[in-house]
């Protein structure tokens, strides 16, 4: 970004922010639509029962913390890169 003029990086940054938050979107829905489907199934009441609740917390916990997982993951391998050493080690 050094080559780059102060306006040019603002628009940069300005891409990147919407970007992250499309894909942020895109996980999100993505995570509600899979925990309701795994989960919901009875539409006798327009509430949701204790079970499938229950079922939706653990499933939105599950994802949330693979995901926080994955972060660190990616930065420990991100990290390993930048002092030249191989991933994994």
């Amino acid at each position: 970004m050094d080559g780059l003029s102060p306006s040019e990086q603002r628009e940069f940054a300005s891409r990147m922010e919407r970007k992250q938050m499309k894909e942020f979107m895109t996980m999100y829905s993505k995570m509600v639509q899979r925990c309701f489907d795994d989960c919901v199934n009875d539409f006798t009441t327009k509430s949701l029962i204790n079970r499938e609740e229950q079922c939706i917390m653990r499933c939105v916990d599950k994802h949330l913390k693979g995901s926080a997982r994955l972060q660190e993951r990616f930065q420990e391998q991100n990290a390993a890169m930048m002092q030249g050493g191989q991933p994994g080690q």
